[in-house]
């Protein structure tokens, strides 16, 4: 199998175009192009030690492996690039592994090695995953689910909460604007429509409401009464925070109540 450098007009992309041989299976992104491209250029003999490997079909060469390092290289308007030539009596089987294993990942980075010993280096640069949930040693699916929740159970969440200077004096109907619902379902009338159609239509209308959900809040805290209070929560309006949780609300959509759970199953009353 021989080496020499080709001509980037020459070489094209694996799209499929060698018969029971499918496309490229590999996704890169134009920020994986930019790192590839800035490497090359940094350290262009290790695009020597490591070429793109090609196979040569209707006059030009497809690649079945090194992708990004052309895409990088054409980016940095090489004008070839250094391949290892593929016989063309290779079985489609065989470059099929070829393009698998050189697109495979292998082994798993040591986090604390790299933390502590490499950290010096611009490794997201250099495609390396400086800190990577999922990537931690033991390999395990449940291990990077443990590290993750060990990670996750040690931030400090600090509540926030907005107060206004002063007690806003507001409607209920001062929370939502209309406006624009009104000039939609005024216009249903130019219509021949049923009762039920325009009923039916009314209610597609109400998409155009517009809620403004900090008078909302701000009208719970200090204007509503506490049978208002309950209807706003059961909307599932506001945020509510009995101080047990500390400020936080894992779940932002559900409404803190005294009934515990099984309470509003039993009362029909779970969404």
């Amino acid at each position: 199998m021989n080496i020499k450098r080709i001509p980037i007009e020459k070489i094209e992309l694996n799209t499929g175009q060698i018969e029971g041989l499918p496309a490229n299976p590999r996704q890169w992104t134009r920020d994986d192009i930019d790192r590839i491209a800035a490497s090359l250029k940094e350290t262009p003999e290790l695009f020597e030690m490591r070429p793109c490997i090609v196979y040569p079909h209707e006059g030009k060469y497809v690649l079945l492996a090194g992708n990004l390092r052309f895409c990088g290289a054409c980016q940095n308007e090489m004008k070839d690039v250094p391949c290892c030539v593929v016989p063309r009596d290779t079985s489609i089987a065989k470059m099929k592994e070829i393009v698998l294993k050189d697109n495979g990942s292998w082994g798993a980075w040591d986090f604390d090695e790299l933390a502590n010993k490499w950290d010096d280096l611009p490794l997201t640069d250099w495609g390396v995953p400086a800190w990577n949930l999922n990537g931690c040693t033991g390999g395990g699916e449940g291990d990077a689910e443990k590290k993750k929740t060990e990670i996750l159970s040690g931030l400090q969440y600090d509540p926030l909460y907005y107060e206004p200077k002063n007690k806003p004096e507001l409607r209920l109907a001062d929370c939502i604007n209309d406006e624009k619902f009104r000039a939609k379902i005024a216009t249903l009338d130019e219509y021949q429509l049923t009762d039920e159609q325009k009923a039916t239509l009314r209610m597609f209308a109400y998409r155009f409401l517009k809620i403004d959900f900090e008078a909302v809040a701000n009208y719970y805290f200090f204007n509503a009464t506490e049978e208002e209070k309950k209807a706003i929560e059961r909307l599932r309006l506001v945020l509510v925070d009995n101080g047990s949780l500390g400020g936080f609300i894992e779940d932002a959509m559900i409404r803190i109540s005294d009934l515990s759970r099984e309470e509003a199953l039993n009362n029909g009353d779970e969404d």
